[in-house]
C-alpha cells in the first residue's frame, strides 16, 4: 500500500491550487489529513480569509470518518438529520457536511487520507480536491 507522506500532500496541494488558477477560482485554503485523520499539510493562498483551514479541514474529516465524500455526508446530514446530529456531537464538532472533502485512494482503493478545500462554491471546492489528488497520481472518487 502507498504511503501519504508530507510530499505527496504538498503535491496534492499544489495541484489544487493551480487547478484554481486555471479557472479563476476564489482564493482556497487546502488541507490533507493521513488515514488516522491527522493534519499533514495545510495552505492558504493570499485573500483567503482565516477560518479556511479550519473548513477545509472539518471537510476532509467528515470524508475520513466516514468514508465517504463530505458531499454524500451532506445528503446523510438532510435525509437523517438525527443521524448527523450523532455524529457532529460525538467528532466535537469538526465535520462539516458540504462538497469538498474527497478521499484519497491508492489504485488499490485504499483509503489513505483525505483532502479538503474551503474558498470558492462547495462544488468547485470539491473539483479543485480531486484534481490535486488525480494530479499526484491517487484515486479521487466522490
Amino acid at each position: 500500500m502507498t504511503q501519504l507522506t508530507l510530499a505527496k500532500a504538498n503535491a496534492i496541494i499544489q495541484g489544487a491550487l493551480d487547478f484554481g488558477a486555471q479557472k479563476s477560482l476564489k482564493p482556497l485554503g487546502v488541507s490533507v489529513l493521513d488515514a488516522g485523520g491527522h493534519l499533514l499539510a495545510f495552505q492558504r493562498q493570499d485573500g483567503a480569509t482565516f477560518i479556511r483551514a479550519e473548513v477545509a479541514s472539518g471537510k476532509a474529516y467528515a470524508a475520513l470518518a466516514v468514508g465517504t465524500s463530505s458531499r454524500s455526508l451532506g445528503a446523510a446530514a438532510v435525509e437523517r438529520p438525527h443521524f448527523f446530529q450523532g455524529l457532529s456531537a460525538v467528532s466535537g464538532g469538526r465535520m462539516v457536511p458540504v462538497p469538498g472533502g474527497v478521499l484519497v485512494r491508492d489504485r488499490d482503493g485504499n483509503v489513505l487520507g483525505a483532502v479538503g478545500i474551503s474558498g470558492d462554491t462547495s462544488d468547485n471546492d470539491e473539483i479543485a480536491a480531486m484534481a490535486g489528488i488525480e494530479g499526484a497520481g491517487f484515486i479521487a472518487k466522490v
